[in-house]
Parts: structure tokens; sequence; C-alpha cells
């Protein structure tokens, strides 16, 4: 019998003039996506909701909260259950505090369907970690109209 039950996590979708912001992981081997784009947010603590840990997990890692976030999907695999939320950006980047990750920046629909960006921070292209690609492809192919 198998007990590794996969991590339950919330993550955040956050769009800002038709770019999405990502954080670069940092490039920890041990870690899932080492070095690569992904979306903000983390590991539910027990007794938390999707929605708790996705506002603790934000404010944690860049120091901003969404006032209103919406569920847009779940994502399950074999290491996580993803509750996916999105919600506009409505702070200017510079106003974000990067307390988790290598780099984060906004990226572009060009550049999430490229499935690698270039990192400032980094010095070199980085990709996105597969599973963040396909949900944003999912998010902009449901919401092909949404003013990001």
């Amino acid at each position: 019998m198998n007990n590794n039950k996969p991590a339950e996590v919330a993550i955040a979708i956050l769009y800002r003039q038709n770019k999405f912001l990502l954080q670069l992981r940092d490039n920890i081997p041990n870690i899932l996506y080492p070095g690569h784009w992904a979306f903000f947010g983390g590991h539910m603590e027990p007794g938390e909701t999707p929605e708790e840990a996705l506002k603790r997990e934000l404010l944690e890692e860049i120091s901003y909260v969404p006032p209103n976030p919406t569920l847009f999907d779940y994502y399950p695999d074999d290491y996580a259950v993803r509750h996916v939320f999105y919600a506009p950006l409505e702070v200017e980047l510079d106003q974000l505090v990067l307390g988790e990750g290598w780099d984060m920046d906004l990226l572009t629909p060009e550049e999430i369907h490229l499935g690698e960006r270039y990192s400032e921070k980094a010095n070199q292209v980085r990709p996105l970690g597969t599973p963040h690609q396909k949900i944003l492809l999912d998010f902009i192919e449901k919401f092909p109209n949404l003013t990001y």
C-alpha cells in the first residue's frame, strides 16, 4: 500500500497588463522544478482551506494578497493536488517583495507558449515548469477575452 499522498498546494495565476506573474524557483536540486518558472503559492497546512493557504503563501512569498482570488481548477498528479486560483495583480511589480525564489517577472502569453523566459538575475533563459505551463495555457484558452 502506498502511503505517499500527493501534497495539497494552493497556487495563484496573477495577471497584469496581459502578462502573468511567475517566480523563478530557487535552483536547489531537492525541490520540484528547480530553476524553473512557476506560480507563487505553496503547501496547505493542516486545517487550512485552499484559499487560506493561498493568501498565507502569497503574503510570505511576495508580501501581496489579491482581494478576491477565484478558484480556476484542480490539477492532481503524482506529486501534488494543485488548487489553482486566479486574480488580477493590482500593484506594480516593484511594489512586491520577493521572499522566496530566485527571481520574479511578468511573462507574456507568447513566452508561456514558448515555455521559457530570460531571467536577468539568473542571466540565462530558464524553462517553465511543465504543469505550470499547461495550467497557464488552459487558462488562456478558457478565458481568451479576459483583459489581463
